[in-house]
């Protein structure tokens, strides 16, 4: 079996100490994150656990299996990219004075689809959602002009299918 990017989706109740054991599944096997991101879920009082990785088919089943004998966890999923819809988000902080001094600068917000966050005298805040290689591409565009800040966000994804976790719920009811 070959290496494949997957989406693990964790729902679960928002304990402390569940990170820290979820983590531990992947170091006991070797497995790195590439991403991680923790929110409310669309269901009430239930967290939602966006964790991606690169391994097996197999080693992901494997650690879904662990993930869910922890006692908080309701349901676990994983998915690969083709099954998901996903995003990432960036800000990018560059000296203000590049706005206004380097026509390119703009051209690049422009055709980035990028977003103007804030404006200041000393710096301005881009905004920029999309797949991590459309980041990728734009830190390259602003490197060369000088980049104050930088920082992406995990991954967040829903998949395509539909997941049963709502009708699972309401047996608990």
């Amino acid at each position: 079996m070959e290496d494949k990017t997957f989406t693990i989706s964790v729902y679960s109740e928002n304990n402390v100490g569940l990170l820290n054991r979820i983590s531990g599944i992947f170091l006991k096997r070797h497995i790195n994150i590439l991403s991680l991101n923790v929110s409310e879920s669309e269901i009430e009082n239930v967290s939602r656990f966006i964790i991606v990785v690169n391994t097996t088919e197999k080693w992901v089943q494997n650690i879904v299996g662990q993930i869910e004998k922890q006692i908080e966890v309701i349901k676990a999923f994983y998915h690969t990219d083709e099954e998901t819809i996903f995003l990432e988000n960036a800000l990018f902080k560059i000296a203000s004075s590049l706005l206004f001094d380097e026509k390119q600068i703009q051209n690049i917000i422009k055709e980035s689809q990028s977003t103007i966050v804030t404006v200041s005298r000393d710096f301005f805040v881009i905004s920029k959602s999309g797949r991590r290689s459309e980041i990728e591409e734009l830190y390259e565009k602003f490197k060369p002009y000088g980049i104050m800040q930088f920082v992406r966000s995990g991954r967040i994804s829903v998949s395509k299918q539909k997941m049963e976790i709502s009708s699972l719920l309401e047996t608990f009811k």
